[in-house]
């Protein structure tokens, strides 16, 4: 990607991490809850768009669309987990939060339509961003979080439901089966799933990328 697109990218991403960082300051359930809301949106408005091809006749990705949709189920979950947590109890915080949703989808509508390649380096970059944030708050709270329960729905989500999804949007040869013991477990495999979407989003990049899960 050239640098100027990806230069534009991390400007964007640095403006929102700013105001997220301030306003949840000391709140990490909080702002785990605005991240994976915001996290979601890239990946509606790329099946937005693909739909919209695919209704006018321009092009049929039937793969594209299957990972995508993966995706948005995958931070579904995501977003379930930090509501079992709290993280959304505050009016203000999830006002801010889902306002600034709608307002990213339409940025990364608009950028995909005129540059795939760089709405997915874009998204790329937040899951980046995820994955480090994630990292940190399990190397700072390691004790704790191995010291309390998982929450029931990340339980079921990673070890009990239905693997299908959680398979398609990765594109790495082997199958995760994750373990779930404590807290401590649920973040890190949900730091491994920003991982796993960093990892797609930089394969999307590539010209002509058939997207194949395990």
């Amino acid at each position: 990607i050239p640098r100027a697109e990806r230069a534009i990218n991390s400007a964007i991403i640095w403006s929102a991490v700013l105001v997220i960082d301030k306003l949840y300051e000391g709140r990490s359930y909080a702002r785990f809850y605005a991240l994976e809301t915001v996290a979601r949106v890239p990946y509606f408005s790329f099946l937005s768009v693909l739909h919209l091809y695919e209704t006018l006749g321009f092009w049929r990705r039937a793969d594209y669309l299957k990972v995508h949709f993966a995706q948005t189920m995958n931070e579904f979950h995501h977003l379930l987990i930090m509501e079992s947590m709290g993280g959304d109890k505050r009016f203000t915080d999830r006002f801010f939060a889902q306002h600034m949703a709608v307002f990213y989808y339409f940025i990364a509508c608009a950028m995909y339509l005129v540059s795939p390649r760089m709405a997915y380096n874009l998204s790329e970059q937040v899951e980046e961003h995820a994955y480090h944030t994630y990292d940190e708050f399990l190397k700072e709270n390691e004790l704790e979080l191995k010291s309390k329960p998982p929450p029931p729905i990340a339980t079921h989500y990673y070890t009990e439901g239905d693997l299908f999804l959680f398979d398609e949007f990765q594109t790495g040869a082997a199958r995760r089966r994750p373990s779930i013991d404590n807290l401590y477990d649920v973040f890190v495999n949900v730091r491994n799933d920003e991982a796993e979407h960093m990892k797609t989003m930089q394969f999307c990049q590539l010209p002509g990328a058939i997207l194949r899960s395990p």
